[in-house]
């Protein structure tokens, strides 16, 4: 009898023992952290030249002896230049085309604008235009021209028709002091109208100088005349068979628009060609 429970005692203890020895990955969970690996977030990446790069405007070129940049390739990222940089200027109401034209405009603007005594135009004859775009995003912006007083309306008819049809601008703001003054980065993109500035290689001033000409998207339109492409970054958009948002054509609704008001477009030019320009005599 004794040995039978013995034996009992063992066969008992060695299954408690065994029970020991289950290997972990049988064991239940305890609460310890799931090895297991998540299902990561898929990320949307931007199109190709629908997000500014983050060095945009802080790459200095070396410069010529004119005093402007170097010539440069243009980088991938703006081979294909469509996005719209953030508005400086409060939002107009409503939800269509917009403006509103202060005249004169405001000492606080010209203070931030490049006019100075000796200026061909006195500031009294300068009108402060605030008006709505489309940008290549596809939405409504505002943005801001200071114009000679003399044409404000003119010049807000034919932002109406590019409004209309919906052609894009990447920015629209009035160009300061410091940029005059600051090295050429090549990379620029502004729609604007006054800068008190002289003729590119000339002494005399240029139309920009008395409020008289406009500029829409220099980048895909560039000023160029023999070796000189400005922006000088821009050197993609010489090639005009290549069709790509916000560039100018002969027969588009850019040139349409400001021959409507009378005035005349740079793409024609013979000796040079700046294909972002319309001036109200010409030149």
């Amino acid at each position: 009898m004794r040995t039978c429970l013995a034996a009992l005692l063992a066969t008992l203890l060695l299954t408690g023992c065994g029970a020991a020895t289950t290997p972990p990955e049988t064991l239940p969970s305890l609460g310890a952290p799931s090895t297991a690996p998540s299902t990561p977030t898929p990320s949307v990446e931007p199109s190709p030249g629908t997000s500014p790069p983050g060095w945009l405007g802080t790459r200095p070129l070396p410069t010529t002896s004119a005093g402007l940049g170097v010539r440069s390739p243009t980088p991938p990222a703006l081979r294909d230049r469509r996005f719209t940089l953030p508005d400086t200027v409060p939002p107009l109401p409503g939800t269509g085309f917009e403006s509103v034209v202060v005249d004169p405009a405001p000492e606080d603007v010209i203070a931030r604008s490049t006019w100075a005594p000796g200026c061909p135009v006195p500031a009294t004859d300068l009108a402060w235009v605030r008006l709505t775009f489309w940008g290549f995003d596809d939405q409504r912006h505002t943005g801001e021209l200071l114009v000679n007083r003399s044409v404000a309306q003119d010049v807000v008819t034919a932002f109406r028709h590019l409004y209309d049809s919906r052609f894009p601008i990447e920015e629209m703001r009035i160009t300061t002091k410091a940029e005059q003054t600051a090295a050429p980065t090549g990379d620029g993109d502004d729609t604007g109208s006054f800068n008190c500035r002289p003729v590119r290689g000339a002494t005399t001033f240029s139309q920009h100088a008395y409020g008289l000409a406009v500029d829409v998207n220099p980048f895909q339109n560039p000023y160029v005349k023999g070796d000189v492409v400005l922006p000088e970054l821009a050197g993609a958009y010489t090639d005009r068979s290549w069709r790509r948002p916000g560039m100018i054509f002969a027969l588009g609704p850019v040139v349409q628009a400001f021959a409507d008001i009378g005035w005349t477009w740079g793409g024609t030019w013979r000796s040079l060609k700046d294909l972002q320009h319309f001036s109200q005599n010409g030149r």
